[in-house]
């Protein structure tokens, strides 16, 4: 039988910036309440498969997710994983954002400018990629069969965008808080080169 790696890619819970629709990437925010009755509410649900190996960003928000899902499975941390540096433009939200001049050229250019004072697109899809790549990689040597990475909706839409086996672009991968998608990994096609991954289900609705 043909070995394959399923792995879900789960978006953290909500934070008390995600609750007011702050710009937060690299400040280290811990789940708010909200968050977590959010979280619990969608594992009593079942959404959350299990997972024999489970890896994380190394911020709080994530480590915490981590560990309300998958209870006494230490995650492996990828630096790599870390949500996007947003630089000036850090945990603000479009209402005190909207009357700069530097927001308004970044939102007509669809994201694509680099955050002033912070990281470029093309830059954070690099590392974002290496982290996967890293993962991927410790799974197949350890022939882990099934995994869950709890990371950041930017890191996500990174991954999805690169090697979703459907064709979206980087906004249309995206996922609420909690929510994610459950993708498959073939490795021996992984490890010759032909990247791709098999979306089996996606759940948006954290």
């Amino acid at each position: 039988m043909r070995y394959e790696a399923d792995m879900a890619l789960i978006r953290h819970g909500m934070t008390p910036g995600n609750e007011e629709h702050r710009y937060i990437g690299r400040t280290d925010e811990p789940l708010s309440q909200k968050g977590r009755e959010q979280l619990l509410t969608l594992q009593k649900k079942g959404v959350y498969p299990a997972a024999a190996c489970v890896a994380a960003s190394p911020l709080e928000r994530c480590r915490q997710t981590a560990e309300l899902l998958y209870p006494g499975q230490a995650p492996c941390v990828f630096d790599q994983f870390r949500e996007m540096d947003f630089g000036a433009f850090e945990g603000h939200n479009y209402e005190e954002l909207k009357a700069d001049a530097r927001y308004q050229a970044w939102i007509d250019s669809n994201g694509t400018l680099p955050f002033p004072g912070g990281e470029s697109r093309e830059n954070f899809k690099r590392r974002s990629l290496k982290g996967f790549q890293k993962a991927v990689a410790q799974c197949i040597r350890e022939e882990v069969n099934t995994a869950a990475l709890v990371i950041h909706g930017g890191t996500i839409m990174n991954i999805m965008e690169e090697y979703g086996d459907r064709q979206r672009t980087f906004y249309e991968w995206h996922v609420k808080n909690g929510g994610g998608y459950q993708v498959t990994v073939d490795p021996s096609d992984w490890q010759k080169g032909r990247r791709e991954l098999k979306v089996c289900e996606a759940y948006r609705e954290g």
